[in-house]
């Protein structure tokens, strides 16, 4: 096996593990589903993802990982947008 496949894999195990970190957090009430971490953390797993998926042809499992990871950073852009208005209101 080549250094270049270890990384590749490396990328998708971390991914998820990373994926899979997330949701359990959330799931326990650890993270909350709009906190800036719990986005992140699906949005770089959702990265490896699409390394991993993309390296191997699995384009499906791409695809939807770029469309997670999308869903991720709109969300993150959401709720920035709605505490820079919380706090354009509260002095």
């Amino acid at each position: 096996m080549s250094a270049e496949v270890i990384v590749i894999e490396a990328i998708g195990w971390a991914a998820a593990a990373i994926i899979l970190a997330a949701y359990i957090l959330l799931s326990l009430g650890r993270l909350e589903g709009r906190s800036y971490l719990y986005q992140w953390m699906n949005v770089v797993g959702a990265g490896g993802f699409i390394v991993n998926s993309g390296y191997n042809g699995a384009i499906p499992s791409a695809v939807l990982n770029v469309i997670w990871a999308a869903m991720g950073l709109f969300t993150l852009w959401s709720v920035w947008r709605a505490r820079q208005a919380a706090r354009a209101i509260i002095p």
